[in-house]
């Protein structure tokens, strides 16, 4: 397996949403967070390949797309990711979820 490729499939909104995500991630201390050199270069062949992947980046209704595609994304996860609230009263077991 070695340098063999792998594909990693995201669907427009995916990639949107982690393109804005990953980059803002690399405009903070990602140095914390990244404790192996080597990690880096995943990271920024993810990001080039998204940036050039995402016209819309360069659009000028990028906040507008980028939005909506968030709300999206969110409304197809349901309550996976959510934190519970804390007038919730007694913590409840929280389902396991398949994601296809």
């Amino acid at each position: 397996m070695e340098n063999a490729q792998i594909t990693i499939r995201l669907t427009a909104d995916e990639a949107l949403v982690f393109s804005d995500w990953l980059e803002r991630v690399q405009m903070t201390d990602l140095g914390r967070v990244v404790d192996d050199p080597a990690v880096w270069a995943p990271i920024h062949r993810l990001a080039g390949t998204l940036d050039t992947a995402l016209p819309e980046i360069f659009a000028s209704d990028y906040g507008e797309r980028l939005d909506a595609a968030r709300r999206r994304l969110r409304e197809s996860m349901g309550d996976f990711g959510l934190l519970p609230s804390l007038d919730a009263g007694p913590c409840r077991d929280v389902p396991d979820h398949e994601i296809s």
